[in-house]
């Protein structure tokens, strides 16, 4: 049998973005002496507004995410400073824009109730899960949101969501829910977790229909979330987006724009490999991690490898026990392959058992999972044979063996 051969997949770093640390002594004398007088002239502001009764940010409220801006009491120093730095770098360090931004976003934060949305029930339990949903975390450990706005390619559907001015605003209402929900998973701490990783999928994604929606959704996380996006991923990238992305494009700082990763249809599962764990990755996209598995703590590591075209793969499972039970994930990245598991005795003259007779599996086909009790010591032996194929392909697996818990 040819050896399983290993091909560990390293995350890409695109050479325009760099994130920052948001450790003080990483900053230019500049931007340190900008921070302080953002403080400053908040502080001003906020008393200013307090004075003269008026709303936004009167009363002294300029808290975000539980984080005070302007209280140096302990722990919350370095969280707000992480806080004012994002809206400083989204205005290149020029202080006044980034007051009039942070002013903005504190008087929407309250006028829109974000800092409640997250407990809302907004009736969207079709949408979850589906249209818009956080699942796991990249490799450096940055949450991860997904976008599918294909459905809306169902007339009866769209019409349902956004048939009307109140109808979309409730959709960015939960569209800001599901993003609330992300960042409450980050640190606000120098050198911490301090952003999150969006991927979108464009497949089917009805354009012309969801330009007004598009537009709202990115002109109020760009006005309120500032420099909490890593980086931006399209996958299912189709001929058109040119046209799409030059829509959009307007909307975008450049600094928004050196985050984007695109991958054409087909490569969903080469490209978030680079940047996610197969474990971490949803089955749709060619990765491992089920709706069921965010129920059950982290996700058990899986093993990646590369079939290359003209190659046939045998994963070999060991050292399995009489009576022991053993449970398998394994996936190709848009398959479209032969696929087989079989079990192989120890003992001589014991036969082969075809645990998964070999089978076709089809681009679009989702991680196998399966499981088999052994009633001999021996090996299970997984199968993925691309001979017909020269495109190479990334893939994944991992297992569990449970031991017999029957006394002899």
């Amino acid at each position: 049998m040819e050896p399983l051969l290993h091909s560990a997949t390293t995350p890409h770093r695109t050479p325009s973005f760099k994130e920052d640390t948001y450790h003080l002594h990483n900053l230019k004398p500049s931007e340190k002496l900008a921070l302080q007088d953002l403080k400053d002239k908040l502080t001003t502001a906020v008393a200013a507004a307090t004075d003269g009764g008026s709303g936004g940010v009167g009363g002294g409220d300029t808290s975000m995410w539980g984080i005070p801006l302007l209280t140096a009491g302990a722990g919350t120093t370095e969280k707000s400073d992480v806080i004012l730095l994002k809206f400083l770098r989204a205005r290149d360090f020029r202080v006044q824009d980034s007051l009039t931004m942070l002013l903005k976003c504190l008087s929407w934060r309250k006028e829109f109730g974000a800092d409640a949305i997250v407990e809302e029930d907004l009736g969207f339990k079709e949408l979850e899960g589906v249209v818009a949903y956080m699942n796991g975390y990249d490799r450096e450990g940055h949450p991860v949101c997904y976008n599918a706005y294909g459905v809306f390619k169902d007339k009866e559907m769209y019409e349902k969501i956004f048939g009307d001015n109140e109808k979309l605003k409730r959709f960015l209402r939960w569209r800001v829910q599901v993003l609330e929900r992300g960042i409450k998973m980050l640190h606000f701490k120098p050198g911490g977790i301090n952003s999150i990783i969006q991927v979108t999928d464009l497949k089917d994604m009805p354009k012309r229909e969801l330009r007004v929606a598009s537009n709202h959704i990115l002109s109020l996380f760009q006005d309120n979330y500032p420099e909490m996006v890593a980086r931006k991923i399209f996958i299912n990238v189709p001929w058109y987006f040119s046209m799409l992305y030059s829509m959009f494009s307007p909307f975008l700082t450049q600094r928004t724009k050196s985050k984007f990763v695109l991958s054409k249809e087909g490569n969903a599962a080469e490209t978030l490999y680079k940047y996610i764990s197969p474990e971490d990755v949803p089955v749709q996209y060619g990765g491992l991690s089920r709706p069921s598995d965010l129920n059950t703590g982290p996700p058990k590591p899986a093993s990646e490898f590369t079939v290359k075209g003209g190659e046939k793969v045998n994963i070999q499972i060991e050292g399995i026990e009489a009576g022991a039970t053993i449970t398998w994930d394994i996936v190709v990245g848009g398959w479209d392959l032969d696929y087989s598991a079989e079990y192989v005795p120890m003992a001589d003259g014991s036969y082969t058992i075809a645990v998964e007779k070999q089978r076709k599996m089809g681009p679009t086909e989702e991680a196998v999972h399966n499981s088999y009790t052994a009633k001999e010591a021996g090996k299970l032996v997984l199968s993925v044979d691309n001979s017909a194929s020269r495109k190479r392909k990334v893939a994944s697996y991992r297992y569990l063996v449970r031991k017999s818990t029957v006394v002899m």
